[in-house]
């Protein structure tokens, strides 16, 4: 703005170590040059004298022309869209941490406090052209990044979210004591330090202002707002791009500004392997520009961590990305991330949740990742199955859950949920039935249950009778089938010792575990068991006739090793997995020794059965050669 000299200059006024101050020096009207201003809404008009100072003039007074400055700072606010708050209001600046207000206050400080510079009509046209410029290219350069509060009128103001480039994640370090402060003040007071990693740091926000003598002769008005520094940071980083329009005065140096935050801030602080937060509680009194939002560990730590984690979910979002399960790439808006971190296409976790409670194996559902223990919250798998399906997959984990607690038994009469005391006796709240919950028939105290061979004999004699109802005949017979299933599986299956669930061993060691309950289990001894301790006494971990069935491969293995070396010229590469084996005799029917599968020497094809594949129609099993 074309306010000419209101106050002399300070001699050390430069752009390096300026000291602004919140208003300018009282003088009286007749030592002081008459003021004009320019219309901020007419840059091309001539500038003329301000009717308010001829008024002025006609009264003595101590203050700058009021009404010039009222103009200014009306335009100001205008510009940012936000009203001025006073010095003096005791929510002013001082008490503010970073926010809108606090920037308008310190640039209004800056403003009143700057003295512009005489320009002829022909630098102010230039000055102009080269700000509209300098802000198309900027935004041209860094996009949404640019806010430019006002083109139209008043000065040019805008602001630049400056976001700090690393190629590594940056560690977040900071000296806490048992107040939750940095600031130690007792010798005996425990330190605690505390550190986290990051891939994003909030951006440093710099307000910029032109005054119509920049760049011609001044730098542009600024701030500098950054949430984990302190003011005195801030005031150093302040310092440096003073220096660097020092150095190339009377060029536009926004670019210059923005580009050296971006990459050399944190070296310049001494950051280069971590962030340090901090130092609390201690009032800086330093550039008026610098402005910092930095509050305390407790509130700046779950700040940090946060916007880290929008900018990691902004960044996955925008990029493609490969699914671990069927390997294809997609958007990451395609993608369901986890809070395990490991993410994976929509498509996929939709078949594998709806596998998974359609099994209903499982009391909850895990992350798909291996060995992950991830778990898949309510919501998402709401999300994935569907309100119906959802409410089935409830409803079925509320019914293992009940039957994987041991006092809880189902009343043979209506199946309402019981609660059975010590003596495995219960009584039914809805039928008042009172039953035994082992045997599940009437409650009979001081007598043993009577075992499934004896029940199942007793059914089956009663099947026979002639005064059973139809009802009964029919429950008894669904109970009878009930027990001689159970004896089947029995026979070649244990019992979990903690859910009652039926588990088979088709191979592997007697280390066994649930996949009902998850619990491990012992399958020669039926004990509950947690590690591999247990194995150290009379229970083996491996049965016997599974280490000679093993041993006898092996042996197997070794002999067809030998063959395949002695018969190379023989030897043709196993169809299935590969391995080289040797033809012995005429026999072409070849048994792998690697996987053990059987298959052609002629066609090179698996055999299922030999009688299938060799005959008049198909190959000749024995052949020379």
């Amino acid at each position: 703005m074309n306010m000419s000299t209101r106050t002399q200059p300070h001699k050390n006024q430069s752009s390096s170590s300026s000291t602004f101050h919140s208003k300018p020096t009282k003088k009286s009207h007749s030592d002081r040059p008459k003021s004009k201003c320019v219309p901020r809404n007419k840059p091309d008009s001539v500038a003329k004298s301000c009717p308010e100072v001829g008024s002025c003039q006609e009264q003595k007074v101590e203050e700058d022309c009021a009404a010039c400055d009222q103009q200014a700072v009306k335009e100001f606010e205008g510009g940012l869209g936000v009203k001025m708050v006073d010095d003096s209001d005791e929510f002013g600046s001082e008490k503010r941490s970073g926010g809108e207000d606090e920037i308008v206050t310190r640039l209004e400080e800056l403003l009143l406090g700057s003295t512009e510079v005489e320009l002829s009509r022909e630098i102010w046209s230039v000055n102009d052209q080269l700000q509209q410029d300098e802000l198309i290219a900027m935004e041209s350069i860094y996009g949404e990044n640019l806010v430019i509060s006002d083109q139209q009128r008043g000065l040019r103001c805008f602001q630049i979210y400056v976001h700090i480039e690393s190629l590594k994640d940056i560690t977040i370090s900071t000296q806490l004591n048992s107040s939750s402060h940095v600031q130690i003040t007792s010798d005996d007071t425990p330190e605690f330090s505390y550190s986290f990693k990051v891939q994003y740091l909030p951006p440093i926000v710099l307000t910029c202002l032109f005054p119509r003598s920049y760049p011609s002769h001044l730098p542009p008005y600024y701030t500098m707002s950054v949430q984990w520094l302190d003011s005195s940071k801030i005031s150093s980083l302040c310092c440096m791009l003073d220096s660097i329009w020092n150095e190339q005065p009377g060029q536009e140096i926004i670019y210059q500004w923005v580009e050296w935050l971006q990459s050399s801030s944190l070296p310049y602080l001494g950051f280069d392997e971590e962030v340090i937060l901090g130092p609390y509680d201690i009032i800086h009194i330093g550039d008026k520009r610098a402005i910092s939002a930095s509050v305390s560990p407790d509130v700046d730590i779950p700040s940090l961590k946060s916007y880290n984690d929008e900018q990691c979910h902004v960044n996955f979002v925008k990029n493609f990305h490969e699914c671990h399960i069927c390997y294809s790439e997609y958007p990451g808006v395609d993608f369901i991330r986890l809070s395990c971190h490991h993410f994976f296409c929509w498509r996929c976790m939709e078949t594998y949740v709806s596998i998974t409670a359609k099994e209903g194996t499982k009391t909850k559902v895990l992350c798909p990742e291996e060995k992950c223990e991830g778990v898949l919250p309510s919501g998402l798998l709401k999300r994935l199955l569907g309100d119906k399906e959802f409410q089935r997959w409830e409803t079925l984990i509320m019914q293992k859950t009940l039957a994987s607690m041991s006092d809880v038994v189902y009343c043979p009469r209506c199946e309402t949920t019981c609660f059975a005391d010590e003596d495995n006796d219960a009584q039914c709240s809805k039928c008042f039935y009172s039953f035994c919950s082992l045997c599940s028939e009437k409650r009979h105290v001081g007598t043993s249950c009577m075992s499934p061979e004896m029940k199942l004999l007793v059914l089956q004699e009663r099947q026979n009778s002639t005064q059973l109802g139809g009802e009964r005949k029919r429950r008894e017979k669904e109970m009878i089938n009930e027990i001689l299933s159970v004896k089947e599986i029995l026979r070649d299956a244990k019992q979990c010792p903690s859910c009652k669930m039926a588990i088979s061993r088709t191979e592997g060691c007697n280390k066994m575990v649930c996949n009902n309950c998850g619990n491990y289990f012992c399958y020669r001894c039926n004990q509950k068991i947690d590690g591999y301790d247990h194995f150290k006494g009379e229970c083996e971990l491996f049965p016997q006739e599974m280490i000679q069935t093993w041993e006898r491969a092996n042996a197997r293995m070794a002999e067809g090793q030998i063959l395949a070396g002695l018969f190379g010229a023989q030897g043709h590469p196993c169809p299935l997995c590969g391995q080289v084996n040797a033809k012995v005799g005429n026999n072409n029917h070849i048994f792998c020794w690697a996987c053990r599968n059987h298959y052609c020497y002629l066609c090179k094809k698996i055999v299922k059965r030999g009688s299938n594949h060799y005959g008049p129609k198909g190959c000749k099993q024995h052949t020379e050669g």
